[in-house]
Formats: C-alpha cells, structure tokens, sequence
C-alpha cells in the first residue's frame, strides 16, 4: 500500500517538474564528479607517461651498489620490466689524446621508454659488445679516432649520439658520456673493490603494480639509496606537472563543491514545495511513518536514478572530449573504476547529507499548516544543516583529492562565503520587513522584490556566489600557470649550452653572436668550491651527524659558484638586497631554507686550498626551469675573480634552418676548446609536455564553465511558482509589461552583481591561500575584478533570470491566475 502510493506520488511530481530540479542537481552532481575524474585521470596519466621519457621508465631506484637479487626478482614477479644502468667516470685514450669520460653501461632491455637519439636518427637498439656509442663533441676532443682504450680494453667507436632519453639536465657535467653494455664492463677492469659507482635501476608496469612494489622496496632502501619517479628528480619539467596534477585535483575538487551546492539547493527547494502536501497528508490521517517512507523512498529513487543519468552523462563527457585530444594523450586508457566508484559515493552521499536536514523540516510540518501557511516545523537547529553539510563536503573532498591542504582551503572558502551570505540575507530580510507591491518604476519593484523574497534570494545567491567563485579561481589559476610557464620557456628559449668557456675566448664569443645575430644569455664564470662552515662552524653530512659527529648540515660536494654585479635573468629576491659590496652572497632561497640559512650568516667555502668566507644578504627564488645557467650562490666578483675559472653560457638558434648547422661548424672552428651541448630536442620535449598541460588546464576550464552554467540554470527555476502569482497580482492592479519585464531584470541583475561581489572576495581569499600553500605562485590583487565581476554576474544572472521567466512576462493576467 505504502509503496503503491509512493510510486504514484513519485511518477506524478517527476512529471510535474517537482523532482527534475533534484534529480538534475544530483545528475549535474554525478556527471561532473566522474566526468571530471576520468578526464583529468586520463591527462594525468598521458602527462606523467609523456613527462617519464625524461627519465626513460616510471620509478627509479638510485643506489651506490647493487640491489639485492630479491628486490629484482620481486619486481619480475610483480610483472614489471627493468633495466640496469652503471654509471662511472674514466679515462679514455687514443694514441696520445685522453679525454675524462662518463661511462654509461645499460642492460639489454634499456630503454624501457623512449628511444636513443643518434646522429643518423632514433633507434631503441643497443651497441654491438665490444662496441660504443659515443657522444658528437668526444670525437672532436680525441682527433676523430676510429677506436679508443676503455681500462685495459679497446672499443670501437662505432656510432654518435646526440641524445639519450634519460640524459637529464646538467650543464655543468662537461664530460662526454659513452655508451656499452653491461656485459663489456668486466672486459674494462676499471671497476674494482672500492670504486666509486652509481646504479640506476629503472621499472615500468601499470600504476598498481609499481604501488605495491614501491610499498615492498621503500621500507627495505638503505639512507644512501633513493626511490623517485620523474616528479622528484631533477627534469626540468617536475615542477610543472605537479602543478598541473594540483590544478586538475583542485578543479575537480571544486567541481565536487559545486555538485554539492546544486544538491543542497534542490533538495531544501523540494522541501520546501511540499510543506503544504506533508501538512494534508496528515489532516487526512497518514501515519509520520507512511510520510516519512514515502518522501524517503522519493529521495532514495531519485538518487539513483541521477546516479545512473550521471554516469551515463560523465561516459559520453569522457568519450566525447577524448575525439578532441591527440592520439599520444587519448592512448592512455586509465581504470575507469574509480571515477565510477567516485561518482556513486558523491551522488549516494552528497543526496543524503544534503537533504537530511530539509527532509527533517518537511517531516515535522505540523497539520495546522493546512490553516496557518506561516507555520513551520521546529526541530534541530540550523547549525545542525551546517555542520552535516561541511562534513559531507570535506569527507568528499579528502576521499577524491588525498590531499588535506586543498580541502582545508576549499572548506574556508566556503565558510567564508557561508559567513557574507549571512551579513547579506539578514540585511535583506531585515529591509524586507517593510518592502510591498510598490509600482511606481522598475528600480523600486526590482528593489522591493529582492527585499521582499530575501530568503529565497539568499538561496539563490549561494549558488550563482559559488558558480561565479569557481569560474573566477579556475580561470585566475589557469592564467597564471600558463604565463608563469610561457616565461620561463618562451618561444625563443635556449637550445644551446656553451661550457669551458676560457676567460680570454668570452669577449671574442660575445663578438662572434653579435656579428651573427645570435640571441644569447650572458656569460658566466664558473669556478669549483666545497662548503666548509657555517657560521665558522664545521660543516658535516646527515650520516655523519648522525654517527655523533659534531657539526653543521651542510653540502659536502663540490658546487659551481659564479659571481655578478646584477640580478641575473629568471631570479627573484625575495628579501635582502643583492650583492652591493665584497664578501657578500646571495643564496638560492630552497637551499638556504635546508641548510637553515638566513640574513646576516655566513658561509666558508674551500677554493683552491684557500678559505673564502661571505656574508649572506640575499634570499633569491631560481626558475630551474627556464633551461639558463642558474647557481645556488652567487658571490660578488672580489670575492671569486682571483681564481682560475671557465665560463658557460647559453643561446637559442633555430633549428629548422640549414644555414645555423655551418653557424655550428663555425663556432666550433673558431672556440676548438668550448664544448656544446645540444638541448635542442629536451626543449622540445618539454614544449610538448608543456602544451599538453596548457590544453589540460583548458579543457577543465571548459568542463567548470559548463557545470557552473547548469548550476545558474537550475538556480533560476526557484521560484518562479511565487513569481507567477506576484506577476498575476500586478497584472492585476495595472502593471504594464514593459515594467514588469524591467524590474525581473533588474532584479535578476542586482542578485548576480550582489553574487560578483561576495565572489570576488572570496576568490581574492581563496587564491591567495592556493597560491602560497598549494602552487608557489606570485600573489597580487585582480582590481579589475572588484567592477569586471559584479557587470559581468549582473548580465549573466539578469539574461538567464529574464530567458526563464519570459514565458510568464509574456502572459495575460487571466492566463497567469489560471496557471496559478
């Protein structure tokens, strides 16, 4: 019987319109959480997979000696693939010209992603044993000899290479590498007890796979051994993907808000709608257990209908945006399990959170209503609705993004936002008290209508502020991270290193690119220093802190140091001033922060067996990833121009003309002693990647534009019942249609230039909290936004308002009371 009348009850209001607004909103909810995720899964993986090829394979294990046969066979088992890489330096020789080398040893499944780039074209083929493949500038270097001594051995130098995938990025490395395989490293005898060697174990294999391996390897790594995939180590592009992934965790994560916000809406809407049919049902004797099973059995029905309808919906979103992307991108194919399984969960759990508190309401309506339309329920306070809902969206948030920063900073923001819709509803109803049918001119209806449906505003206001909110975070983060990304690779960015500049070849290099028309960087000297001090206190490793010697942390290596009498290019101070006299330094701000560095200390360098000690004055902020010659310490020329030193330098040429490969060839003539360095194609790589991203960030744009569009949309269906018969009663007392249709849009506007404001400065809020906890981006004031917002949300929100509500502007007063 019961479920017999709310199956009736619930096809009836389904077709009446009563529950389309919830079953759109839990739809919108669904569609947008799992459309979002698997979009942005599938360009998070073809980012990380494209950005992998820096590092030729997914993880790697870093390790001064061989891992243990069992982590290797574990990884077989797992069903990944690895390769072996031995790195050493050595000596090689030809007749009487010897040359310091980096010996590259691989196994025969390198490598495991991407392809070796020779001179004659790519290839994923190794040397032939007793062969090597050998680096462009080493055949110079050694007279163009046909073999060279390798230890006790001798190798012919079979074929050029001019890049290899996991080459990485580091200028300062002027020794050519040579490549073999592993099995002809015995044959070399230079690898003894004792020698100093570095082993790269590289996997791939699915995300799962490489999960559970990572879980069984990590806690087995000794201090000296590192676990990193391309995001931690040294590509130059690391910090634009995370970046990117942070930026599509956190549009989807918004777009969760704003599901949440459509849910919350519709439901309270619902709710609201049938005070009147709960307060009859029971003057007419139903039980609050019927009631309570029949709207129950609604919210239920309608839930998973919109689950269903959502994820049908995300489906065809994933399909239909996958035709648009290239086909490296739409290749990756990533489980779709989670973002079902996401979309279920948010539409199952954002419908009950959302709606229990307004279900509660609607179920203790009192049958008096029936006389008395002002009455209400009484039952647990509004503080109640708050904290379910903030629970429900933080629940959500930390389930999708794993990340308790983002959702911290999305949960202030909304109540932040909670907090400015109060001060402006109680301002509202406050002024409303007073507010009538006042028809004198389309201002004052509009003002005297706002006032007067001041909660059902402040309703609508929540969702157009949080549509607008996101829109305005979205688009300003987008922005931001593209320009920030386009100056540090512009269109022009080196693809040439110059290093071993001697310092009587640097004026007449500078001749040779102007007299050529080359765009070059400035020229840098370089000079070879190890830290000693701090603070004239002994500087010591972490391992020998931690064995009890006494000491502090500091870099025990050798670093490159230069000096400079300006802030170079792609540098930012970020307190102090740069070096204004001798014995000062400026220090590059994340090494200063791990070696607890700060204004006014100093450090003591060991150059040349001779102590150089300077004075900290500045903090700066590097962009490594500008792909131009950058230092940790930069000292003042008094301190470092003493000493023996080479200089490096960069500069762009383009590649798709013949003639810069006799420029080349010049260069090389004229400066016999500079090496080149050919980064050409990593820049290229990562302009790629960087493209990749851009159309990412473009796309979730696109998706929060759509899905906050819906949200206005649905926002402009509440109401219309009460609108309908206000548009009857002023017909009635004389109201002209061009009035009416004037004071609708006028007061549609006034709502959205209410919702641009509080948008704005919850945005102004919001962004500078992502940008300093989550992007490490330049903070600043959009001023524009503070008139730009408020016209924009104006017209936005008053043509939706009046495209709604046409048909009932359009109507005659007897038409209107018939509807009614």
């Amino acid at each position: 019987m019961e479920l017999n009348l709310a199956w009736r009850l619930f096809k009836r209001e389904l077709l009446q319109g009563q529950l389309v607004l919830i079953l759109l909103a839990i739809t919108l909810a669904v569609l947008s959480v799992s459309g979002l995720s698997r979009v942005s899964e599938r360009l998070q993986t073809a980012i990380s997979g494209e950005a992998s090829k820096f590092i030729a394979a997914d993880r790697i294990i870093d390790s001064p000696e061989k891992l243990p046969p069992e982590i290797l066979q574990k990884s077989t088992e797992l069903g990944l693939k690895y390769a072996t890489n031995l790195e050493f330096n050595s000596m090689v020789y030809s007749g009487d010209e010897l040359q310091l080398v980096e010996v590259k040893a691989v196994s025969d499944t390198y490598p495991l992603k991407g392809n070796i780039e020779l001179t004659t074209g790519e290839t994923h083929q190794l040397p032939p044993l007793g062969s090597v493949w050998y680096e462009t500038r080493l055949a110079g270097l050694l007279g163009n000899p046909k073999q060279i001594e390798v230890g006790v051995t001798t190798f012919k130098m079979d074929k050029a290479i001019s890049r290899l995938p996991d080459a990485g990025f580091n200028p300062f490395a002027s020794s050519p590498v040579v490549l073999m395989r592993m099995e002809d490293v015995a044959k070399t005898q230079i690898v003894q007890p004792g020698s100093r060697l570095d082993y790269r174990y590289q996997f791939t294999g699915s995300p799962s796979q490489l999960k559970e391996f990572e879980d069984y390897v990590t806690p087995k790594l000794l201090t000296t051994q590192r676990w990193r995939d391309v995001e931690s180590g040294d590509s130059p592009i690391a910090g634009a993907i995370k970046r990117a992934e942070r930026f599509l965790l956190l549009a989807s994560l918004l777009g969760i808000a704003l599901a949440c916000t459509a849910i919350g809406i519709a439901a309270q809407r619902y709710c609201q709608r049938h005070y009147d049919v709960v307060a009859m049902l029971k003057t007419f004797g139903s039980s609050a257990k019927q009631i309570r099973f029949i709207f129950t059995f609604h919210l239920l029905f309608v839930s998973v209908l919109g689950v269903i309808l959502g994820l049908l919906g995300g489906w065809v979103l994933d399909i239909g945006l996958t035709q648009f992307l290239p086909e490296n991108i739409a290749a990756y194919d990533p489980s779709i399990w989670r973002p079902v399984i996401l979309g279920v969960v948010t539409g199952l759990l954002s419908a009950f959170m959302f709606s229990v508190y307004p279900l509660m309401r609607l179920l203790k309506i009192p049958p008096l209503r029936v006389l008395q339309r002002q009455l209400e329920s009484h039952t647990i306070g509004q503080w109640f609705n708050i904290v379910l809902s903030l629970l429900a969206l933080g629940l959500l948030g930390y389930l999708y993004s794993k990340s308790l920063t983002l959702t911290l900073i999305v949960m202030v923001s909304v109540v932040m936002l909670a907090a400015l819709l109060l001060v402006v509803g109680f301002v509202m109803i406050r002024l409303g008290h007073s507010s009538g049918l006042k028809i004198s001119n389309p201002v004052q209806l509009a003002f005297a209508g706002l006032m007067r449906r001041a909660k059902q505003n402040a309703v609508q206001l929540v969702g157009f502020s949080s549509a607008l909110v996101l829109l305005l975070i979205i688009f300003a983060l987008r922005q931001d991270l593209l320009n920030e990304w386009q100056q540090q690779l512009p269109k022009e960015a080196p693809n040439y290193f110059l290093v071993n500049i001697a310092p009587e070849d640097s004026k007449p290099l500078e001749s040779f690119f102007a007299e050529k028309g080359v765009k070059a960087t400035d020229i840098y000297p370089v000079v070879r220093g190890r830290m000693s001090a701090i603070d004239g206190e002994k500087v010591v490793t972490r391992k020998q802190q931690e064995a009890g010697e006494e000491g502090r942390l500091g870099i025990t290596r050798e670093l490159n140091l230069t000096w400079r009498e300006s802030l170079p290019p792609n540098n930012e101070i970020l307190s102090g001033e740069f070096n204004g006299q001798a014995n000062e330094v400026s220090v590059e701000s994340e090494v200063a922060e791990r070696l607890n560095l700060k204004l006014g200390d100093t450090v003591t360098f060991m150059i040349e067996n001779q102590p150089v000690t300077a004075k900290v004055t500045s903090l700066r902020k590097v962009h490594w990833e500008t792909l131009q010659p950058n230092f940790y310490f930069i000292f003042s020329k008094q301190a470092l121009g003493t000493f023996d030193y080479t200089s490096i330098a960069s500069f762009y040429l383009d590649q798709t003309k013949n003639s810069n490969n006799e420029l080349i060839i010049q260069l090389i003539k004229q400066f016999p002693t500079v090496s080149i360095i050919d980064v050409g194609a990593m820049v290229g790589q990562l302009r790629e990647i960087i493209d990749q991203v851009s159309l990412s960030l473009t796309l979730v744009l696109v998706l929060v534009v759509l899905a906050s569009a819906l949200v206005l949309l649905a926002q402009t269906e509440a109401g219309m019942a009460s609108r309908r018969r206000e548009l009857a009663v002023l017909r009635t007392f004389g109201g002209s249609g061009w009035l009416l249709r004037l004071s609708t849009f006028f007061e549609f506007a006034l709502l959205g230039a209410i919702s641009g404001l509080l948008a704005v400065c919850v945005t102004e809020f919001a962004l500078y909290l992502f940008k300093t906890q989550v992007f490490e981006l330049t903070t600043y004031m959009h001023w524009n936004w503070w008139w730009l917002a408020p016209l924009s949300g104006a017209a936005i929100v008053a043509s939706l308002g009046l495209w709604r509500c046409w048909h009932l502007l359009t109507q005659s007063c007897s038409n209107l009371l018939k509807e009614g």
